[in-house]
């Protein structure tokens, strides 16, 4: 048995490789699949892949992207969420704000530099028409973080997965002013470089597996019920969330990150472009 490490966040986007370990999908081919549950999220994860303490992770297209142009030494191995992550933009529900235009200026929590929570804010500044270079932020960790920075007034306001925040919304302790989808697809399986030279047939078959499973995810008997009772969720809200979401079983076309480079440019969140064929695996 040939042991992988593997990352990614405790979201419904990875239920996929749940099932697949857990059927013993994996090691029915000698592969010891391991999974770790990353809540800080993409700036976490791109420190543990810079570190080569795990070999593959589902992460946020635009942190990597961003991570590799600052010398991380990783590659993209093929899309696996292809359509946008819808961020929710959060309040403290006892707060003043209202609305999205009341937020110019203040605090925003998130949980690295690097992370989605950060360079999604300056996508969302920029849909605002806000000067990006005035966006202050304050490092709340993880989701729980957040709660206690925006419940203290530490930070003012602050982005996360929508459906995932959503039982705070319900429960009277976030309030949601609105949405900022991701003008891309969301989620990436990546590996080190490393890892990747060094095992080129076991990768193609780790992602026969994923594909197999992702392929046909929603076609999976009550697949809603499962999903928002091991997330914790409300079943209508996993029903919307089944609706936009698009798993994907191919590599990002190569003009979408053209886009996405170009985009983090105009932003000033990267320096420099890099050739997509030093990008994609």
């Amino acid at each position: 048995m040939k042991t992988v490490k593997i990352i990614g966040v405790p979201e419904h986007f990875n239920l996929p490789w749940h099932l697949a370990i857990e059927e013993g999908a994996f090691e029915e081919r000698g592969i010891d699949l391991s999974w770790t549950d990353i809540p800080e999220g993409t700036g976490k994860m791109c420190e543990l892949l810079k570190n080569q303490e795990t070999d593959l992770a589902i992460i946020l297209t635009e942190g990597i992207v961003k991570s590799f142009t600052e010398g991380n030494k990783v590659k993209i191995i093929q899309e696996y969420i292809a359509s946008p992550l819808l961020w929710g933009i959060h309040v403290d529900a006892n707060s003043t704000y209202r609305s999205l235009e009341e937020l110019k200026n203040t605090t925003a929590a998130i949980s690295r530099f690097g992370s989605g929570s950060h360079l999604m804010a300056y996508v969302q500044a920029k849909q605002m028409g806000w000067e990006t270079e005035k966006l202050k932020f304050n490092l709340v960790n993880n989701l729980n973080g957040a709660v206690e920075s925006l419940s203290t007034a530490k930070s003012d306001y602050f982005m996360w997965e929508r459906f995932t925040t959503k039982p705070l919304v319900d429960s009277g302790i976030f309030r949601h002013l609105g949405n900022c989808p991701t003008p891309w697809p969301c989620f990436m399986l990546v590996g080190t470089d490393e890892f990747l030279t060094e095992n080129k047939s076991l990768v193609k078959h780790i992602q026969e597996i994923i594909n197999i499973y992702t392929v046909e995810f929603k076609q999976i008997p009550r697949i809603d019920a499962t999903l928002a009772n091991r997330y914790h969720q409300k079943l209508e809200d996993i029903q919307e969330w089944l609706q936009i979401t698009e798993w994907s079983q191919k590599q990002l076309p190569e003009d979408t990150l053209m886009k996405i480079q170009e985009t983090l440019k105009e932003l000033d969140l990267i320096d420099k472009s890099v050739p997509i064929s030093k990008i994609l695996n």
